[in-house]
């Protein structure tokens, strides 16, 4: 097993993150090559709420971020989970798992009222996520999009992205 470990992003961590999630998004199906992109876009606006690392032997493999959601019933504290990255050279090994329960957990310690989630349901279920069919992203399949409360209640409504989520490339 490979020893890892997971830490939050410092500002030296930029261009690796960018090439980690890069190379992590290259070959996957549903991506259209932003992923990076979005990532720079929520530092640059300061909206990266949680951003950690995974390290293996001093060097990043891995990244998952967090950024705030505005959610149409006024629900406040709600977070998108997104991009996570991992090397293909170091998948399977646990480190995406440990990105995202990590990630929830500093979310937790930072009084959020819940998470939401882009992608496939049988991975993220096991965090806790689910399709909630009373929390919404306008433009993709139900099934894919998933709410996992951490604290009082569940979020009711269309969902909102950080406009960073809207960037087509560098910029």
């Amino acid at each position: 097993m490979t020893a890892y470990r997971i830490r939050p992003e410092q500002a030296h961590d930029a261009d690796a993150i960018t090439a980690v999630i890069e190379t992590a998004f290259r070959t996957a199906p549903h991506s259209d090559g932003t992923e990076q992109h979005i990532v720079i876009a929520l530092r640059r606006a300061g909206a990266l709420s949680v951003s950690l690392v995974a390290e293996v032997d001093g060097d990043v493999v891995g990244h998952v971020a967090f950024s705030p959601v505005t959610v149409s019933d006024g629900s406040a504290h709600w977070y998108g989970l997104g991009p996570v990255s991992v090397l293909p050279a170091h998948r399977n090994a646990g480190i995406g798992a440990a990105l995202v329960e990590a990630g929830l957990a500093a979310l937790r310690d930072r009084g959020a009222a819940g998470c939401v989630v882009l992608g496939e349901p049988g991975y993220y279920g096991r965090f806790g996520f689910e399709c909630r069919p009373d929390c919404v992203l306008e433009g993709v399949p139900p099934e894919y999009f998933q709410c996992l409360a951490l604290e009082g209640r569940h979020a009711a409504g269309t969902v909102t992205y950080h406009a960073a989520f809207s960037v087509g490339g560098p910029g």
